[in-house]
């Protein structure tokens, strides 16, 4: 999306556009969808009007922070197409880990009072107990942490001592300076094992990236969806310990 002008873009590949992407908890009554936000470009001058109907908070930062597009899941996937969503999902730890900067919105942790506070909060925010959020946190190169507030509470490798503390995840894969292929498939699946999806089918299709694997989406499969990434695994990685897992 186009901070500028609240207007998608078409780019097949992301290696060629600077941009931050969002990464938050699903909010039922406050997310805005694809043809959501294609309805409210249609009221407006697709010349280049600001859309202030498009959520203007994280777009507005995005844009004072510098970046001219950011990607958001929520919005910039067309959902009800399940080609495109079945290449996007593939896709996802891609646009993370292709992106100049990822934005970590904490609903559930507020900036006010002491630091201790929010320290709290943010050890037991429910950011880091969704399946989703996983990748969200290990692909991009940085993560900034950002209150309900929209106010910055630290970076990835700023707060890497806590959020392995919380998370499990060893700082070095944090930061990127241990690759994930380098890290036991037992340890990568530990990392998942107290989060949580919507959709049962999430649980595997949520670790895509964390294997570099690929998969089709048959949403309706059930508990078979981890059964078809074990088997995939068992595939491209030589690894034993998924069995130990």
């Amino acid at each position: 999306m186009d901070t500028h002008t609240g207007q998608f873009i078409e780019q097949a590949d992301p290696h060629v556009t600077i941009y931050a992407t969002l990464s938050h908890t699903w909010d039922s009554e406050g997310e805005q969808t694809y043809r959501e936000l294609q309805e409210i470009q249609r009221i407006y001058d697709p010349g280049g009007h600001r859309l202030s109907a498009i959520n203007p908070t994280p777009t507005s930062m995005v844009s004072l922070d510098g970046f001219r597009y950011i990607w958001i899941d929520s919005c910039c996937i067309e959902k009800q197409s399940s080609s495109e969503l079945s290449e996007a999902i593939n896709s996802m730890y891609a646009w993370y880990r292709d992106s100049k900067l990822c934005y970590a919105f904490l609903a559930d942790v507020s900036a006010c009072g002491t630091t201790e506070d929010w320290k709290t909060q943010f050890s037991q925010s429910r950011w880091f107990r969704r399946g989703w959020t996983l990748q969200e946190l290990i692909a991009p190169s940085e993560v900034v942490f950002l209150s309900q507030e929209w106010e910055p509470l630290g970076t990835k490798h700023d707060l890497a001592e806590a959020v392995e503390e919380i998370t499990g995840i060893d700082q070095d894969v944090l930061k990127h300076e241990l690759p994930l292929d380098c890290v036991s498939v037992a340890k990568r699946m530990s990392w998942a094992s107290g989060r949580e999806t919507t959709r049962v089918e999430d649980e595997a299709y949520s670790l895509l990236g964390i294997f570099d694997i690929n998969m089709t989406m048959l949403y309706g499969e059930g508990r078979r969806a981890f059964r078809r990434l074990q088997e995939e695994i068992l595939l491209r990685i030589p690894d034993q310990t998924l069995f130990a897992w």
